[in-house]
């Protein structure tokens, strides 16, 4: 995609359901093996009562769906807020949006609204991202 394709209101969206595969994985290649991720019964004494996924899990959601989807290839992801709101649990459906609300059309760069959502439509993870393109 090209900055001249973006345009303010563009989203899209798509779903990953979270497993221990993807949590194991998680925590090998960053080393986070924080018990509340890992051990269930550590976790369920937890306000949590049981696993969650790391947050940061779930936030590199946002850098497949801006690598790959809104805006795709041809972008440079340059900056990200978060807000975690809600834990991911083993087996939760995340659908990640994303939506253009600000161009830049000087510097190439687009704002963008990002939130991830469970299967219930509950918000576990809100914020904005900047980005880059690379050619107009």
């Amino acid at each position: 995609m090209r900055y001249q394709d973006l345009y303010i209101g563009q989203a899209a969206e798509f779903a990953k359901t979270i497993t221990e595969r993807a949590i194991a994985i998680f925590a090998e290649l960053t080393g986070d093996f924080n018990a509340l991720h890992m051990d269930e019964e550590v976790a369920a004494a937890s306000r949590f009562e049981g696993r969650i996924a790391h947050g940061m899990l779930t936030a590199s959601l946002i850098s497949t769906m801006i690598g790959m989807h809104l805006p795709g290839p041809g972008c440079v992801y340059l900056g990200q807020t978060l807000r975690f709101t809600r834990p991911v649990r083993i087996g939760d459906a995340v659908t990640v949006r994303a939506e253009v609300v600000e161009l830049i059309p000087e510097r190439l760069r687009a704002r963008l609204a990002t939130v991830c959502r469970n299967q219930q439509g509950e918000t576990v993870l809100e914020g904005e991202a900047m980005v880059m393109m690379l050619e107009a």
